[in-house]
Parts: C-alpha cells; sequence; structure tokens
C-alpha cells in the first residue's frame, strides 16, 4: 500500500520538483504536462521552480515562435502546454469546452451550438493573424450576429490560441487570439477516445498514481468517457494500492521514489497544477492548510513546499519575499529557503516584481507562525 509521502515523492519528482531538471522550455512543459498560466507570470515561476539555469528569455521565445502554446484548455482555464499537444488535448477536452455553450451569459444572448457551429470555420479564418477580443465581436457584430456572447463561446472551445503579445511575461493583459488548426473539432467519437486515452496516459506520467476521479478533478470532463479510456489502457498500467485502499492507476516505468527521499524547500506559484491535479490533494496539501491557500473564488495562493508538501505561503513586498509560514521552520528551513528567495529575486528584479498585488487581500487571515522577509 502506498502512502501519502510516497505518493508525494512520486508527484515532486515527476513535476521536477525533487531536483531541477537540466531541460529546454519545450522538454519541461511536456514533463509537467500542462502549466497553469491565468497570470502572464505563472509560466515562468513554474518553469524557474523546476529548470536548473532557467532562462526567462527561452521561454519568451517559445511563446513567440508557438513551440509552447497558450490555450483555454483544462477546467476551462488557461494553460501552457506544447505545440505538439495542444490539438490532442482539445480534441479529448472538447465535451468540457463545449459545455460552456450552455452558460447564462451565451443563453441570453441568443446564442445556441447550432448557431456556433454555423459560423466557427469563418471565424478561424478571421483569426489568421492575432485579433483581439473587441476586434472579433466588432466583426461578428458586422456580420449580424451577437459578438459579444458568441465570441465568448466560440473561444472556448475553438482551437485557438493566445498570440504572444510583449512585455515582462510575453503575454499582457489584454490578449489576442490567433488560430491554432485549420478546421475546429469537431464532434467525433472514436477521434475523441483515442485522444483521451492519450492524455490520460500522458496525465498518469506527469500526475500518477492517480484514479479516474482524480482525473476528472484535473479536466473536469465527464466520468464515463474517463471510465472507458483507463479501461483501454488496462494492459499498460498498473494498479496498486492508495493510502485509504483504494486502488490508483500508474505507468509501470513512472519514478515511485522512497518516500524518505529528501525533497528540498520550493516557492511555487499561485495556480501550480501539482496542487490541483487530484482529488485527494493530500498527497502535497495537508488538509489543515487547504482553506488557507485555495480562497472562496478558487484562487490558489503561491505556496511554500518543505519536505515536499505545502507550509506556507509567499508574495513579493518591498524588500524581497514575504514568507508567511503556517508551522515553525527550523534554521536549515530558512536558510535553504532564503537562497530560493534570492533565485527569486533574481528573475523577479530584471522582468517585474509587482506580481499577484491584486491577490495580497488573501493575506490577511492565513494562519502564520512565523513571518518573515527574505532579502
Amino acid at each position: 500500500m502506498l502512502t501519502r509521502r510516497a505518493l508525494n515523492r512520486a508527484l515532486l519528482a515527476r513535476q521536477g520538483l525533487l531536483q531541477r531538471h537540466r531541460l529546454g522550455v519545450e522538454e519541461a512543459v511536456g514533463e509537467v504536462l500542462a502549466i497553469q498560466a491565468q497570470e502572464p507570470v505563472s509560466p515562468y515561476l513554474s518553469l524557474w521552480s523546476r529548470i536548473d539555469g532557467f532562462r526567462p528569455e527561452d521561454l519568451h521565445e517559445a511563446f513567440a515562435s508557438a513551440r509552447v502554446t497558450k490555450a483555454t484548455l483544462f477546467r476551462l482555464t488557461l494553460h501552457a502546454v506544447r505545440h505538439d499537444d495542444l490539438a490532442v488535448f482539445h480534441r479529448a477536452l472538447q465535451p468540457m469546452l463545449r459545455g460552456r455553450l450552455a452558460h447564462g451569459l451565451t443563453r441570453r444572448a441568443g446564442v445556441t451550438a447550432a448557431h456556433a457551429a454555423a459560423v466557427e470555420d469563418e471565424v478561424l479564418a478571421f483569426l489568421d493573424r492575432p485579433r483581439s477580443n473587441a476586434e472579433v465581436e466588432a466583426w461578428l457584430d458586422e456580420g449580424g450576429h451577437p459578438g459579444r456572447g458568441l465570441w465568448w463561446a466560440l473561444r472556448g472551445h475553438l482551437p485557438v490560441r493566445h498570440a504572444a503579445t510583449g512585455g515582462p511575461w510575453s503575454f499582457g493583459l489584454r490578449p489576442a487570439y490567433v488560430a491554432a488548426a485549420s478546421a475546429p473539432s469537431r464532434p467525433d467519437q472514436p477521434a475523441a477516445h483515442e485522444a483521451l486515452t492519450r492524455l490520460v496516459r500522458r496525465y498518469l506520467g506527469s500526475f500518477g498514481p492517480a484514479s479516474p476521479v482524480d482525473f476528472a478533478r484535473f479536466t473536469k470532463l465527464p466520468m464515463g468517457p474517463i471510465r472507458a479510456a483507463f479501461a483501454a489502457l488496462s494492459d499498460q498500467v498498473e494498479i496498486l494500492a492508495g493510502p485509504d485502499g483504494k486502488p490508483l492507476h500508474d505507468l509501470p516505468d513512472a519514478p515511485r521514489p522512497a518516500e524518505d527521499t529528501p525533497a528540498p524547500p520550493r516557492l511555487l506559484p499561485m495556480w501550480d497544477s501539482v496542487l490541483l491535479a487530484h482529488d485527494d490533494r493530500k498527497r502535497i496539501v495537508p488538509e489543515a492548510y487547504r482553506g488557507a491557500i485555495v480562497r472562496s473564488n478558487g484562487d490558489t495562493l503561491a505556496t511554500v513546499l518543505v519536505d515536499g508538501f505545502v507550509a506556507g505561503v509567499w508574495r513579493p513586498v518591498a524588500g524581497g519575499t514575504e514568507v508567511t509560514a503556517f508551522e515553525t521552520f527550523d534554521a536549515a528551513t530558512w536558510a535553504a529557503l532564503a537562497d530560493e528567495a534570492a533565485l527569486l529575486e533574481g528573475l523577479l528584479a530584471a522582468r517585474e516584481r509587482t506580481i499577484h498585488t491584486r491577490y495580497h487581500r488573501w493575506f490577511a487571515d492565513v494562519p502564520a507562525a512565523q513571518v518573515r522577509v527574505l532579502g
């Protein structure tokens, strides 16, 4: 039976958090599977915590050349993925992405699934170069369509990506969109099943051992297709007993280090995927701290890992990096965190230090055993 510490070490090893890996950014993004990219800075911080010698300009170039792409994917939120993975992931996630058409905003605008399907090809042709939200909405309005509601629905499930728009982290807060493929992902059950099966296998490689329920939590896909995809992989995976005795699936050759493998302190960005990839998050987030880092509207704070588990939160402030510890850290842990903060300061100082400031309000009520500014 796997313990929570064993699951923790497996997750950290696969995510480059036991030791930073010497990889290019494209390889590292593939290893992680998908990097949360709701904030422009997030992919940079995620890769900084995982790549030995990470250079932000390498990720900037990968975004600019579309070798790494930013698109609406898992849980209808923005993620950065390898360009070669985008089409497969997009097709696998269509049932969830197209669910946006049922949203109240589209209904109030008079948008139906048939209405959306009738204009998908034209919209993709219009997106032959980067277009802003305002440009697409105005173009749809001119064509006699409800521009705002229709584009809001379409951009959730069409194969489009965000175009790099400059700024210190490659993307500004006003996005531009460009077609990522020549045709939309039409409903196609065999192709969708194949894509979903491939995605499940990749997910297990990055986040396993895991259950179908874990995968459902990460993707927001319905359980029926998920169970079918896991069943299709039955001859390629092994079944292990989790801490509660329930079965977990994993790839036979995936890393599972000993549970006493040392795990150095790490500073993770907001919404880091390791915090959101499982239904049972106790493999990395102690239950007592879950409410402290995941706020009422879903904001997930930038976290501090100590011995592989969430043990605090951090934010940039005047003079350095403020670390709020949920428990008392020893001198060696503070020294290791100071080293991490010094590396982080080098990254931020060269580009932009005022990140995540609009989320600082959540720090008013986090549990604080110790608070230090690491300069």
